[in-house]
């Protein structure tokens, strides 16, 4: 049985809620109502409509509001405004903005269905049209701001477009990558994934358009490079923010040519290539700053998608931590096997984290756990030391120095043996000022002292 599409009703007039809902149950629409903009905004994680129909004037959020806000989180979802006090002037400045279409009351009713049919044969086969979710189930989320990122991979993924991936390191902008291109025409093809990064600059060249044997001292042989490894296929291009700027405009004629010419060759190659790329990097300020193309830039930035970090959908930690746990357990040949889970004071911090490493930080915070833990439960005080061990790395100066002060009194104590006048001599203080350090760390010269001296 086919799935039904889901619509969500918004007016604030009871009678006429209740009489469009009935219309549209009768023609095999599944229907959720809200009498309020906000009521509207606080089932969309829930119903997860594939269409919006609201009334333009209702109390508080009106129709464009609504609008405003639904689009700011799922800018591909459609939304219908109906009004009674429509003028041509505000059908074009609602549809300018975005609305994808605009109907004055008293409406036909065979041409809102006809709008409807057409709003979900655009938007919302980006979302029924999978059978199964296989393209991104190396995703693991139950958050709605991901499942709203995923339509409109969906989507972008059903064409050639150049895809900027925007998101803080950690966050998985490679595994987004990889599932639209698994929801591609070319998933048959291999994906090749480049990190800008990691590749010296002035090799750049030579391992992404290859070269010819003896093109330059070490070329014991041709090589193909990366690019063509992708043909027909897709190249990712990761941290593409630290590309070195000479190769930029080689990458902008590959990309404007569909060719390429490896190096020591005078013979121009035909590649066919979808490319997407991702950065954790401001490029807008790195235009300003001349060390990225802003042509480069719009080649590459024809559709962005942004990852929201970890901190912006909590909802995953648990079941991040439980998959992270689940595979930590099967690379372990040791006691990790016996390990169950999470405590709850232990769960319970990992909420509340703030996890400025994202993913990779609580993929590291749980393997650490696993490692050291002896319980079947993880405890709240692993959790606690991998996270201190993570979050604190910058100490406050005060507390930095008198770590410091500690540490260097107590190798000279030990070096010394307790002698306070040859510790002070090595730490070029008098010894009444060593004496004051001491002190002030209460460290006692004698506990250094060996036993034959304290006897």
């Amino acid at each position: 049985m086919a799935e039904k599409s889901r619509i969500l009703v918004v007016d604030d007039d009871a009678d006429l809620l209740k009489v469009l809902s009935i219309r549209l149950e009768r023609e095999g629409y599944e229907i959720q109502t809200a009498d309020s903009g906000i009521r509207a905004l606080a089932s969309l994680p829930g119903f997860r409509p594939q269409l919006v129909i609201t009334d333009m004037r209702m109390e508080g959020m009106n129709g464009m509001m609504l609008f405003e806000a639904i689009h700011e989180s799922e800018p591909t979802l459609p939304v219908v405004v109906l009004t009674a006090h429509g003028t041509i002037p505000d059908a074009v400045d609602a549809t300018q903005r975005g609305v994808f279409a605009y109907l004055t009351k008293p409406f036909d009713r065979q041409q809102l269905i006809e709008i409807i049919e057409r709003a979900v044969t655009m938007f919302g086969d980006s979302e029924r049209k999978p059978e199964n979710t296989e393209w991104r189930d190396a995703i693991v989320t139950r958050s709605a701001a991901m499942e709203a990122l995923f339509r409109e991979a969906w989507m972008v993924a059903r064409s050639d477009t150049a895809v900027l991936i925007r998101g803080e390191s950690g966050t998985g902008k490679e595994l987004l990558a990889r599932a639209i291109h698994n929801a591609s025409e070319r998933r048959e093809k291999p994906m090749v994934a480049v990190n800008c990064t990691a590749i010296p600059d002035q090799l750049f060249e030579a391992e992404l358009f290859g070269h010819t044997k003896g093109a330059f001292t070490g070329a014991a042989e041709a090589r193909k490079g990366l690019i063509r490894s992708a043909d027909h296929g897709t190249l990712f291009l990761d941290e593409i923010g630290d590309m070195p700027l000479p190769f930029q405009a080689k990458l902008l004629r590959m990309l404007q040519e569909r060719e390429i010419r490896p190096v020591g060759s005078t013979e121009a190659l035909a590649v066919d290539i979808r490319v997407i790329s991702a950065t954790h990097q401001n490029l807008e300020n790195a235009i300003a700053d001349k060390t990225f193309r802003d042509d480069l830039y719009y080649r590459l930035n024809v559709v962005t998608l942004e990852i929201p970090p970890l901190d912006k959908r909590r909802e995953d930690i648990p079941l991040l931590a439980e998959f992270f746990l689940h595979r930590a357990r099967e690379r372990s040949s040791n006691a990790a096997v016996g390990v169950s889970g999470f405590s709850r004071q232990a769960m319970e911090m990992m909420m509340s984290a703030s996890w400025p490493g994202n993913i990779r930080q609580l993929q590291n915070v749980v393997d650490q756990c696993v490692v050291l833990t002896t319980s079947p439960l993880i405890p709240a005080s692993l959790v606690e030391r991998a996270l201190r061990l993570k979050e604190k790395a910058l100490l406050p100066f005060a507390e930095a120095r008198d770590r410091f002060e500690f540490g260097y009194l107590t190798q000279l104590l030990e070096m010394t043996e307790g002698n306070v006048a040859q510790a002070a001599r090595l730490a070029e203080r008098n010894r009444s000022e060593f004496y004051k350090l001491l002190r002030k760390h209460a460290l006692e010269p004698e506990l250094f002292r060996n036993r034959e001296d304290k006897e």
